[in-house]
């Protein structure tokens, strides 16, 4: 088991040296600029990806919000199971993101999606929505890219196509992105 776990461990490190800083940094002045306009920002993935946003979320809305002084709004989508639920009952399970911005989500808002496989129907049809409504769209994907690649406005892709190592990385990210908040 030894040799599987360092051979994971040297994966997992490529995929994390797989960041490009630079669009992370991007990302950034996306987020300061929804901060300081006080525009909103709505975070959703599915499944692992979807634990992964509720975390962002978290950090973002209480530690760099009680570091900054002023509050980011944001809101992960993932977490009304029964508007979610509602929405995919009623509707489709491809609208239960998009459902929710048409409530919440205003021109010059922020949305962030993550998703190894890029291609998930339903956060498809949310950043499309997004695009259409004058949104700012951020994707982060694993190595296939898939179709939110082509669709959000900045898109970070993780080179690796392994389901942990990506949503680590992506966790990763989302970590840099609150702690360039608050320890700088």
């Amino acid at each position: 088991m030894q040799t599987y776990f360092k051979q994971y461990l040297i994966h997992h490190q490529a995929a994390i040296d797989s960041i490009p800083v630079d669009q992370v940094e991007r990302i950034v002045s996306l987020l300061k600029t929804c901060w300081q306009e006080d525009r909103q920002l709505f975070v959703f993935g599915n499944g692992g990806s979807a634990a992964n946003a509720s975390h962002f979320i978290t950090d973002l809305g209480k530690g760099a919000s009680d570091k900054l002084g002023k509050r980011f709004r944001c809101l992960s989508l993932n977490d009304n199971t029964a508007w979610l639920t509602a929405l995919g009952n009623d509707y489709s399970y491809d609208d239960v993101f998009a459902g929710q911005l048409q409530n919440y989500a205003q021109p010059g808002d922020l949305v962030l999606t993550m998703s190894v496989s890029g291609s998930s129907p339903n956060l498809v049809k949310a950043v499309q929505w997004a695009n259409d409504h004058g949104l700012t769209s951020v994707a982060l994907v694993g190595g296939k890219r898939g179709k939110l690649a082509d669709l959000a406005h900045e898109v970070i892709a993780i080179d690796s196509e392994h389901y942990g190592r990506v949503e680590d990385a992506h966790m990763t990210i989302c970590h840099m992105l609150c702690y360039a908040f608050m320890e700088n």
